[in-house]
């Protein structure tokens, strides 16, 4: 489908469109990996609900919570907080290392993104925000200013202080180069670019372990200790987006544990919520406690919500008692095996890659041929949806698919959508 021509299906015609064309079906129910049409066909989702069911849809755990915490209390003033606040926030703080013991609970990965953006501003008194080119931190105005996949165009200048640098990735190389023998030339010359046009006040730099929205991309080992050190010499905080790698999806609990790069301030968000809506933003008691000093507010409606929370608590139960983070760990080097034998036959699979169960498929026009196959994976898409596999297209100009099912989808599942794939790319030949 066009990302500008509506072609929304009847039942949408009294919503707003705010972005692709909603899907053809309305969905009467989900449950674990699948989705329910109301005419009773059935979907295999791929994508676990834009990646917030990290444990399936509608999880039994899930659901418990929700009923446990509306017969207790849903909602209070910001200012006070439910047990399940606290216990979440120990809970989280104990999986994390030192020093990020601090945490702040809100409801989107953007709003964390922005509280997360606004934290390094007041406690560093800089104003200038580093991201990658590709990156998606959300629609709010700070992490929107900071977000460069998609949805730059049409309104105007964005927050002041907004600097970009390549995005590492090795399979189109912005510098041109080999991943073999680039050294990160990407990551020097980006900063470079910033020495040369930043007024002299960056306040942090906001990155994803692996960049999702702009085409799963996977940065060479010791990219992230390079930039960390960049930092450092800058005086630049170091802000980890996790809202997508966070808690078992890259087969670690944290992304960042691929590389034991422990950042300033961490976001989490998508998969901390098991489909509803809960973020959190962490950091030290350092810069937390100098923040509060010099004034910080980031006060919302629905900030440390106690329903929200004591579901965060059963998602983190699940992923933990189940060991997901090894499961994720372990489907996904057999499914990348797969996939690879699949590209050995359907040369328009141009490359995988992605650690867990977080994995990009890029399509291009044929073998030996990178060209972006933009009209190739709509069709495929469409067609696999039509054969019952829901599945999520990103990367802005690139044309890659991003494979993030449940962390606890089972065997079968996999092959059903290994079974579905062959039979779309057959479909193509």
């Amino acid at each position: 489908m066009s990302d500008t021509q509506n072609t929304s299906p009847n039942y949408a015609r009294h919503l707003l469109r705010y972005g692709r064309d909603f899907a053809p079906d309305l969905i009467a129910r989900a449950e674990g990996s699948w989705l329910y049409t109301e005419d009773g066909r059935s979907i295999l989702d791929f994508s676990s609900g834009q990646m917030c069911a990290t444990i399936g849809h509608n999880h039994p755990a899930i659901t418990a919570a929700m009923v446990d915490a509306a017969s207790r209390v849903l909602h209070l003033d910001s200012t006070m907080v439910s047990r399940d606040v606290v216990d979440l926030a120990e809970r989280l703080v104990a999986l994390l290392p030192d020093p990020l013991n601090r945490v702040q609970f809100l409801n989107t990965g953007g709003e964390a993104n922005e509280a997360a953006i606004r934290l390094a501003k007041i406690v560093t008194g800089r104003h200038e925000i580093i991201a990658l080119t590709g990156s998606w931190h959300g629609t709010t105005s700070g992490a929107s200013a900071a977000t460069y996949a998609h949805g730059r165009r049409g309104y105007g200048p964005t927050v002041p202080g907004a600097l970009a640098i390549p995005a590492p990735n090795c399979y189109r190389c912005p510098m041109r180069k080999s991943p073999d023998t680039c050294g990160m030339a990407c990551l020097d010359l980006g900063f470079e670019m910033v020495d040369a046009s930043a007024s002299a006040n960056p306040a942090a730099m906001i990155i994803e372990p692996i960049q999702s929205a702009g085409g799963i991309i996977v940065p060479p080992d010791g990219y992230l200790a390079r930039v960390k050190e960049k930092c450092r010499e800058r005086g630049i905080l170091l802000i980890f987006d996790e809202s997508q790698t966070g808690l078992g999806r890259t087969g670690r609990m944290f992304g960042f544990d691929h590389e034991g790069v422990v950042p300033d301030i961490l976001t989490l968000s998508k998969t901390l919520g098991g489909g509803l809506p809960l973020s959190a933003v962490i950091t030290s008691d350092d810069i937390a406690d100098r923040s509060a000093a010099l004034g910080f507010s980031h006060y919302t409606s629905h900030a440390s919500d106690p329903l929200t929370a004591a579901v965060g608590l059963a998602v983190l139960n699940v992923i933990e008692s189940e060991g997901l983070a090894a499961k994720a760990d372990e489907t996904g080097t057999r499914l990348l095996a797969s996939l690879a034998d699949l590209q050995s036959r359907h040369p328009v699979i141009g490359d995988i890659r992605g650690h867990g169960l977080l994995l990009g498929v890029e399509i291009i026009t044929g073998e030996g041929d990178k060209t972006p196959g933009h009209a190739l994976i709509e069709r495929l898409t469409k067609r696999a949806y039509a054969l019952g596999l829901n599945l999520n297209k990103v990367g802005g100009p690139h044309s890659v698919w991003r494979f993030a099912p449940p962390l606890n989808i089972s065997a079968g599942e996999i092959e059903t959508t290994l079974e579905i794939l062959e039979r779309v790319f057959v479909s193509e030949t």
